[in-house]
């Protein structure tokens, strides 16, 4: 097993959080949930990233901010209808999904 860093977002509803991140790329893997009527915790991957979506409140603060490595932010950037900013380390766009939380995209630029 390879050790690795997952973020964990804070959601409201995670099936509308799940559509929202399908747009960036990801697909959602699995759902849990203690039980019925009970909040949802739910992993989305995307070639070999992957985000916790949890609906729990203590799990997560709103505003987060997390950064994702991509090898064409463009098509991210036309997808969503927002400008790619020049960074000295990589080109770039901000997004912020439906409870807040803050992703900025980049494609390196070396």
């Amino acid at each position: 097993m390879d050790e690795e860093a997952i973020p964990i977002l804070r959601v409201v509803d995670a099936a509308a959080a799940v559509t929202w991140y399908e747009r960036l790329g990801f697909a959602k893997q699995w759902e849990h949930r203690f039980g019925p009527g009970f909040p949802a915790f739910v992993e989305v991957a995307r070639n070999g990233m992957r985000l916790f979506l949890s609906e729990h409140e203590g799990d997560a603060r709103p505003d987060t901010l997390i950064y994702l490595r991509v090898r064409d932010v463009e098509a991210m950037a036309f997808e969503f209808g927002v400008p790619v900013r020049e960074a000295p380390w990589a080109r770039e766009i901000e997004l912020r999904d439906p409870d807040g939380n803050r992703l900025r995209i980049g494609t390196p630029t070396e």
